[in-house]
């Protein structure tokens, strides 16, 4: 293992995956292109390709091992993995990021702020085994902060919380003290909260930025790609394109991990299959009418609950025809190289 791979955050858990990789050298994706992929590995940058993959299996900050022609011929296993129902139609899953250790959630202090997707982010942290720092930006245009803080802090009172002008060169120094070398931590969040500002702050680069319209709190797109960038006191930060919409798939422990006070609710019901509404001997029900649980709170989980096990069960159903349309495509070929050969 040399100083440069250890660097980029390579360890022992991944030179385990490579007794068998004779020939083969590691490399990690920094960038993914259509037909190719930028990476860093001993020799400095290089690019990639991938006959074997599409680039929709493959996600910024994963580790790679290709062969002399530059050729990807394995993806390692991931340490952690960000992952989404892509938008649109399609029911296909949308990798985001991977390997990723702190995942910085970022909001900020206007009408962008927003408990429901602060949630479904803290679910996909927990999920993917990231750990989740929320970071309050716009502080400097914030009469009073308290407030957003306060509301976040009632999520998890273990809930690490950073308020911050992005602008401020002390902000990057406060973000930076979550992510140690050769760690890697990732960005997201709307547009214009400030991800790109507080990447250039930790990188020293000069990425364009963009405003917000003040009627609206949105932002507008500058960031159109994920991209993984090395930070001035070492260590990896991904800044990636804006997010306000997250369909979360396949994290119902996320979701658990989050509203962990009403799973464990959940588990002392009467019947394991409780919908929490009518039913004799609902815990849940007995908290709201106890005062001790909002029924707000409550929604959301359900919400949440649903909308992730509808993706997961859409993006599935998807993965199965998919399935039998490549076994009878086989076969119709193969029945048509045997009536050649006759």
């Amino acid at each position: 293992m040399t100083n440069l791979l250890t660097d980029l955050g390579w360890s022992s858990f991944y030179q385990a995956q490579c007794d068998d990789a004779a020939g083969l050298t590691p490399y990690r994706l920094t960038e993914i292109h259509r037909s190719q992929m930028s990476a860093l590995g001993e020799a400095g940058e290089v690019t990639l390709t991938s006959p074997k993959l599409a680039a929709g299996e493959l996600a910024v900050g994963d580790w790679v091992l290709a062969d002399p022609e530059m050729r990807i011929q394995r993806v390692l296993e991931r340490k952690s993995l960000l992952q989404r129902r892509a938008a649109g139609t399609d029911a296909q899953t949308q990798l985001i990021a991977a390997n990723v250790d702190t995942l910085f959630i970022v909001t900020s202090c206007n009408d962008d702020f927003n408990i429901a997707r602060i949630e479904r982010f803290l679910a996909l942290a927990h999920e993917a085994g990231c750990y989740p720092v929320l970071v309050l930006t716009k502080a400097d245009l914030c009469d009073d902060t308290r407030a957003y803080e306060a509301e976040a802090q009632a999520l998890d009172p273990m809930l690490t919380i950073l308020t911050v002008n992005a602008r401020d060169p002390e902000a990057a120094k406060a973000v930076a003290a979550w992510c140690k070398p050769p760690q890697t931590a990732a960005f997201i969040g709307s547009s214009g909260v400030g991800k790109t500002t507080l990447t250039n702050g930790l990188t020293g680069g000069d990425a364009a930025t963009g405003g917000v319209r003040e009627d609206d709190a949105k932002g507008r797109h500058v960031t159109t790609a994920r991209s993984m960038h090395p930070m001035q006191h070492g260590g990896w930060i991904i800044d990636m394109p804006g997010m306000r919409a997250l369909r979360l798939l396949d994290t119902r422990e996320g979701i658990d991990s989050v509203f962990d006070d009403l799973a464990e609710l959940e588990t002392q019901c009467r019947f394991s299959d409780c919908a929490h509404e009518t039913e004799p001997g609902c815990a849940v029900r007995a908290a709201i009418e106890a005062g001790e649980l909002d029924l707000e709170r409550l929604q959301r989980w359900r919400k949440l609950r649903a909308g992730e096990a509808k993706n997961t069960e859409t993006v599935a159903e998807s993965r199965a025809r998919e399935r039998r349309f490549s076994k009878m495509v086989k076969g119709v070929t193969k029945g048509a190289g045997k009536r050649k050969g006759r």
